[in-house]
């Protein structure tokens, strides 16, 4: 199975790191936070990534263009002009690693990698957010319903829009409530959405969502668990803080 995740946007809101690297190369405890989400993925034994690149893109493919090298012991022989590799450290992954442009939207970025993901049921997510979420039992919920579209929900702090869910049918979407079930990514799909992007300009969040909760095709995964979104300083504060004591994440040994 595939895992497709976005790593385009800007980050504005993040502004003060995201200007020299794009928001998913942003660090929590040495590692980007794309590493992080790769890994819980990887527990479960998704390990075939395809990663929508956009703003400053050429840092993600520089960053994996060199990871072997980064997560090896190696001897440089200067001399002999060779490399010798002692100890390997890398993750058994196949990332993919596609330009879908700087201004496309959510939507669009998704539609843009549509080949790379063939006709088989897929993952999606944010590169910008972790969780303690069980995947496994994610993708059990969602080949049992048989619908197109599975999200995760969460339940955070009210600064978020948020689901109106009948059982685990999305019905519609709620402006910021004080309280509620909010999408928190995480998604499971069927190949069949990428009929519901119409191109670049297309928002995930606000088109295609919207139209397979009016058809009853998008169900939800409540998940009470932790789950944490990195889209200011003061989450990426947070998360270091986290990640020094006993990250909940942290799932893989």
């Amino acid at each position: 199975m595939k895992a497709v995740i976005l790593a385009g946007g800007l980050g504005t809101r993040i502004s003060e790191e995201s200007h020299l690297k794009p928001k998913p190369m942003i660090e929590i405890g040495g590692k980007p936070i794309l590493w992080h989400i790769m890994k819980i993925y990887s527990h479960y034994g998704i390990n075939d990534f395809v990663i929508c690149l956009g703003y400053k893109g050429y840092v993600i493919k520089e960053y994996f263009a060199n990871y072997f090298l980064h997560t090896s012991d190696v001897t440089f022989d200067m001399a002999q002009n060779r490399m010798e590799v002692h100890e390997r450290h890398a993750e058994p992954w196949r990332v993919t690693l596609i330009d879908t442009g700087e201004d496309t939207l959510t939507g669009g970025r998704l539609k843009r990698v549509s080949d790379h993901v063939g006709n088989a049921t897929f993952c999606f997510t944010y590169g910008d957010g972790v969780t303690d979420l069980d995947i496994g039992a994610l993708l059990e919920f969602h080949r049992g319903h048989r619908n197109k579209a599975t999200l995760t929900a969460i339940q955070p702090p009210g600064r978020y829009g948020a689901l109106n869910l009948e059982g685990a049918a999305v019905r519609s979407f709620l402006e910021k409530p004080a309280d509620g079930w909010i999408n928190g990514g995480f998604f499971v799909l069927e190949p069949s959405v990428f009929d519901y992007i119409q191109g670049d300009q297309t928002s995930w969040e606000e088109g295609p969502l919207q139209q397979l909760a009016q058809e009853g095709q998008l169900m939800s995964y409540r998940h009470a668990g932790f789950w944490q979104p990195m889209d200011t300083l003061r989450d990426k504060n947070h998360l270091e803080h986290l990640w020094s004591t006993n990250p909940p994440w942290k799932i893989w040994e």
